[in-house]
């Protein structure tokens, strides 16, 4: 309680003596020190804007939806990717058909501009592929509506494979509800939504098989993609998404982690040789995309904690986003806070009162449909902004300024570029300056030494795109200080 406050019942000398000595003490002390640079243009970026499309799109996401599919893809018996798969009634071709139709039926309301494919491939024997077997990935590409950002592509899957214990028992109910017929149908029940919305850059929602026996559908996809030089700024996988619960009797429906790998999977030699000398390891690609999922989230799904995870996967595992990472292309996983053991991977029984097996009844749909739209707000921020920048660089040379320079943006309707910045040891972006349509800007006073920076793109409605963070050019070695110069 303030010291005036406290005198309210007390005689009025005494309050007047009180207030007196506090006005002194104030008087003596320092007037407050003027704020950095730095500190000075907390305030001085765009204003975060709310996108009309996106909050219709997180609004129609129905968990209803989400718990039909769920329990159609359970009613399949196994999805085994070594399973039946020209049985209707059971296996992995029945749940693939089915997507396949579910897809077409989303597609109807795109106005041509979704197309539905089965991509088909033969896997060769493998250590959890007993005998060379086919596997479909069911691809939904919603075209982009922009001519330059039509080929700048962003996937989101899901796998809708499951397994008992033994990876390669083809026979065993294996109902994977939540491993992973919840990531499956999130990304269903997105493209349901999202189809008949308009995006400048390409959607691909997609489910695919073969994850339990060592993430093979989405591999060839990643590979085909590479070698077809597709413009794939960012990929989403959902696995495990399916329970608010965890096997430690904690629960919390509100929280999703997003895991994300520091250094790249692809860096070569060279590469690891300039970010020991500038940094960076906190900088890549999908650590910038777990960023903008974080702050997409807490814009259009307050209610939702983005968790950002720095690692590449759990401890000791992978998931479908692996082999995109390992071609160059940023990617996360999204997954539930805590896993049950009891419900991945395991044979339905009931042994000493305990339920194991992947089941419906341990989902909670409400989740599912949080998660999906985290993701589908993210999804529609990205197709609607402009591309990140390109061709990021720090030029040569050491001074107390730092100047950074970036290749124009092709998009038509851009309004400039937004620098960030952030103290080296904090999570995400804190500060932001809007430069203005211009290709290279100098922060003055403030050192590459002491902040980690960043340039963005922003568009005429206020989209801002992925955050890139610069690299440095090569320096000419004469510029470079004696080396008998003091640290």
């Amino acid at each position: 309680m303030p010291v005036v406050q406290s005198c309210v019942s007390r005689s009025l000398s005494c309050c007047v003596l009180l207030s007196l000595l506090v006005g002194t003490l104030q008087a003596q002390m320092p007037a407050p020190a003027k704020p950095s640079s730095a500190r000075a243009r907390r305030t001085e970026g765009t204003v975060a804007v709310r996108n009309p499309q996106i909050g219709r799109i997180i609004s129609e996401i129905d968990a209803r939806n989400i718990e039909s599919t769920i329990r159609k893809l359970v009613s399949f018996g196994t999805r085994s990717t070594l399973s039946e798969q020209n049985n209707p009634n059971r296996g992995i071709g029945a749940a693939r058909d089915w997507l396949y139709a579910e897809f077409q039926k989303a597609a109807v309301q795109s106005g041509g501009r979704m197309t539905v494919e089965k991509q088909t491939f033969e896997q060769p024997k493998a250590t959890r592929v007993p005998q060379p077997t086919m596997l479909t990935n069911v691809v939904a590409t919603l075209k982009g509506t922009q001519p330059e950002s039509v080929n700048r592509v962003y996937v989101v899957s899901g796998h809708y494979d499951s397994m008992c214990n033994n990876p390669t028992d083809a026979k065993c109910d294996a109902p994977g509800a939540n491993d992973d017929a919840s990531g499956t149908a999130a990304v269903l029940e997105m493209a349901r939504v999202m189809a008949k919305y308009k995006f400048h850059a390409t959607i691909i929602f997609m489910t695919v098989p073969g994850e339990e026996q060592g993430l093979l559908g989405a591999t060839h996809f990643a590979e085909d993609a590479k070698k077809n030089n597709m413009d794939i700024e960012a990929m989403f996988t959902n696995d495990i998404i399916g329970s608010s619960l965890g096997g430690n009797g904690v629960r919390e429906a509100h929280t999703v982690r997003v895991f994300s790998e520091g250094v790249p999977s692809n860096e070569t030699q060279a590469e690891a040789m300039t970010r020991r000398s500038v940094g960076g390891e906190n900088d890549s690609p999908s650590r910038q995309l777990a960023r903008f999922i974080k702050d997409t989230s807490e814009r259009y799904v307050p209610l939702m904690k983005v968790w950002m995870i720095y690692r590449r996967d759990r401890y000791g595992r992978g998931g479908d986003h692996q082999p995109f990472l390992e071609r160059g292309y940023a990617a996360v996983r999204f997954t539930e806070p805590n896993e049950d053991y009891h419900h991945q991977h395991q044979n339905v029984r009931v042994e000493n009162g305990i339920q194991y097996g992947d089941l419906p009844q341990f989902d909670d749909f409400n989740y599912i449909a949080n998660v999906a739209r985290v993701n589908a707000a993210s999804l529609a921020a990205l197709a609607l902004s402009p591309a990140r920048p390109k061709n990021v660089v720090f030029p040569s040379g050491l001074a107390n300024d730092t100047v950074m320079k970036w290749d124009a943006n092709k998009e038509a309707d851009m309004a400039g570029y937004e620098i960030v910045w952030r103290d080296t040891t904090a999570a995400t972006w804190t500060n932001s300056l809007l430069v203005g349509n211009v290709l290279t800007y100098t922060m003055k006073g403030m050192s590459k030494d002491n902040y980690f920076f960043g340039v963005r793109a922003v568009d005429k409605e206020g989209n801002k795109s992925q955050v890139t963070y610069p690299r440095p050019l090569p320096r000419n070695p004469a510029s470079r200080p004696p080396q008998t110069a003091p640290p």
